[in-house]
């Protein structure tokens, strides 16, 4: 079956009605890379640090007026640096159209225009190759593997991609 052409994705700011795109976001397989689903009361944690975020920006990824996934940047420590990271989601029905890079693309310029950090990082499974695949697209540089903990007490090998944030 065609899919039929989509308007392009934009970034909407998060809030406090997006929880319901956290929970949509929390299926099995979406959080086959990240250690499986959330309990409720992570889901609410989590929504309640995007909402308060002071250093970077979580978004809702709209599509044609739909919520269909999520994407931010954040402060974080790498390598003795700090940096920005980024992450994402895109709900499964939307998944291998394109949105994810785009919406990588556009983060990439809301972390650059803060002028805080030289770099943005992402840290996706070495194994997950879509999510490979959105940094190569999005203009991300891969830089190794490395050993992360996340969530708590999940260890897991993770590629190391950046983009250089100093440059237009």
């Amino acid at each position: 079956m065609e899919r039929s052409p989509l308007s392009e994705p934009c970034l909407v700011p998060w809030s406090e009605g997006d929880f319901a795109l956290l929970v949509a976001c929390n299926s099995a397989a979406m959080t086959a890379h990240l250690g499986g689903p959330e309990t409720r009361e992570q889901l609410v944690s989590r929504h309640r640090r995007y909402l308060a975020l002071e250093r970077g920006q979580m978004f809702r990824i709209a599509l044609d007026g739909d919520a269909v996934g999520s994407i931010g940047y954040w402060e974080t420590s790498w390598q003795g640096e700090s940096v920005w990271e980024t992450g994402w989601g895109v709900l499964t029905g939307y998944q291998g159209r394109g949105i994810a890079a785009t919406a990588a693309r556009l983060v990439v310029e809301e972390a650059r225009a803060t002028g805080r950090y030289a770099r943005l990082h992402a840290f996706p499974a070495a194994d997950h190759a879509a999510s490979n695949g959105v940094c190569r697209k999005a203009g991300f540089t891969m830089r190794g593997e490395h050993d992360f903990e996340y969530p708590k007490g999940h260890w897991m090998r993770c590629n190391d991609w950046s983009v250089d944030l100093t440059g237009c």
